[in-house]
């Protein structure tokens, strides 16, 4: 019985410092910031650089927005962001209605993420493709078939930036036919 007892103790302590000895947790990922001397914007209090709601982040090709009758958008997400601005959820409806039922009925588009050069490249391509497939979801929303828009990312393979203006050039989604 003592031997049992022993055994029971001793397998009771192996597994408690098991537990306490066990790996840290992972710390959370850290933010990518701008490259060192790069000037930093100032938005007003609360607001994340480039986050400015009278900006688009959606970039509509030149034939899309002729055969649809769309104003011209420029192209911004906020810094580390995939959330579609409110500013586009019209035009988004308009684009949605034309490939539903309107001059690009039945036709396909492709939407392409973007981001700036900032970060991990792999982690640009990530966000990139969670911009599109927002874009995607939400054209969704409005009705358009899943099989009529396809979504990818570029990640930074196309940034240009060097600073807060250029960089939130990068932050886009680019909206192309896909036939």
């Amino acid at each position: 019985m003592k031997s049992s007892t022993q055994k029971l103790i001793s397998l009771l302590g192996v597994s408690a410092l098991t537990f306490a000895c066990g790996s840290d947790p992972q710390p959370p990922p850290e933010v990518p910031t701008a490259p060192p001397g790069a000037p930093v914007a100032q938005g007003s209090e609360g607001q994340k650089p480039g986050d400015d709601p009278s900006q688009s982040n959606i970039n509509i090709d030149d034939a899309i927005r002729k055969a649809c009758g769309l104003t011209d958008t420029e192209a911004n997400f906020a810094f580390n962001s995939s959330n579609i601005q409110q500013g586009d959820h019209d035009v988004l409806g308009k684009l949605a209605t034309c490939f539903i039922s309107g001059p690009l009925k039945g036709k396909s588009m492709r939407l392409v993420g973007h981001a700036d050069n900032r970060g991990e490249s792999e982690y640009n391509l990530v966000l990139g493709g969670k911009r599109a497939d927002n874009v995607r979801g939400f054209l969704a929303q409005k009705g358009l078939p899943e099989t009529q828009a396809e979504s990818t990312s570029r990640g930074e393979m196309d940034s240009t930036g060097t600073d807060e203006a250029s960089w939130s050039r990068d932050r886009r989604v680019d909206i192309v036919l896909a036939n």
